[in-house]
């Protein structure tokens, strides 16, 4: 564990929600749900320290892009710092929720995938519901939003995504159910299918 994250999280520990970064077994099953091939625009809410970022940027194509939306100043000069060699990646030092804004400025209109680390559980319910709409707007038809998270209560509220994979990975301290929401694919008249929300789970192994 770095320094820094250990400083932040003592200064904001509700906002980190972790004194560990996420492992490396975590951070390598999190970028598993990602077709690198397809995926041209990828953002991350609650980078911190960078351990995904880092893994999402040595796999990505030569011509994709990562945001990072990173609040906590510290943290965001650190990753500016970190990626300062890798045109691919911009960090934003902005609130998540601002992400269909930031996309516009940068003349993007959808992301392809939007990873998540932010503690979902401990926000207001009515901003937990707008996070959760701005992300699947966001997205591209048949898009995907993953999320690593120490409770599943995140499900019950996503229901403008077509449907929701988990499981349930004990290889971190602590164990996170990795949940993935997909958007629905769009109609052949090129709208989005309304599809059903359904859900399943699996226990990682």
């Amino acid at each position: 564990m770095s320094v820094l994250f250990f400083k932040r999280f003592l200064k904001r520990p509700f906002q980190i929600a972790s004194i560990i970064p996420s492992s490396k077994a975590l951070v390598e099953r999190v970028a598993s749900k990602i077709d690198f091939e397809q995926a041209r625009v990828i953002a991350e809410y609650g980078p911190g320290e960078g351990v995904h970022s880092r893994e999402l940027a040595q796999r990505m194509r030569p011509d994709a892009q990562l945001l990072l939306f990173e609040l906590d100043p510290a943290f965001s000069r650190d990753l500016k710092r970190q990626f300062a060699a890798d045109s691919r990646v911009q960090v934003i030092n902005a609130n998540a929720g601002t992400i269909r804004r930031e996309l516009a400025q940068r003349g993007i209109e959808e992301c392809n995938y939007i990873i998540s680390g932010i503690p979902f559980s401990i926000l207001e319910i009515e901003k937990k519901r707008d996070l959760l709409r701005q992300t699947h707007d966001a997205l591209v038809p048949g898009g995907a939003f993953i999320i690593y998270q120490v409770t599943n209560e995140l499900k019950q509220h996503a229901t403008e995504f077509a449907d929701a994979d988990s499981e349930y990975f004990l290889q971190n301290i602590p164990p996170m159910f990795i949940t993935v929401f997909r958007k629905a694919a769009a109609s052949r008249n090129g709208r989005n299918g309304a599809v059903p929300q359904r859900f399943s789970s699996q226990a990682a192994r």
